[in-house]
């Protein structure tokens, strides 16, 4: 995908019950599948092969392979998934700002 498009982003990546607390476990350094998996509750490994690869192709995470035997494999947030938590948590903030109003 050579330009990345913010709101097919947003419908496709952050739509997924998952997507974010995925994001925030690479964030806390959570890189290899298998972790992932533990550590977001109820994710399977299937919903997080389709997850992981939608990041990747939205340029959110980035993907190293590693040549060993058995193959290892570990993702870290890009820039622009640094960059798209840091508006998440705006928006987290601002709707609470929102509900305390009320």
């Amino acid at each position: 995908m050579s330009e990345i498009d913010v709101t097919e982003v947003f419908e496709k990546c952050l739509g997924c019950r998952y997507m974010v607390a995925l994001l925030r476990r690479i964030e806390q350094g959570i890189q290899r599948p298998g972790q992932l998996e533990k550590a977001v509750d109820g994710m399977t490994a299937k919903v997080l092969s389709e997850r992981l690869k939608r990041l990747v192709e939205y340029g959110v995470v980035t993907k190293t392979s590693y040549p060993e035997i058995p193959p290892r494999v570990e993702y870290t947030l890009s820039t622009f998934g640094h960059r798209l938590l840091e508006i998440i948590d705006e928006v987290d903030i601002l709707h609470k700002e929102a509900r305390l109003k009320k």
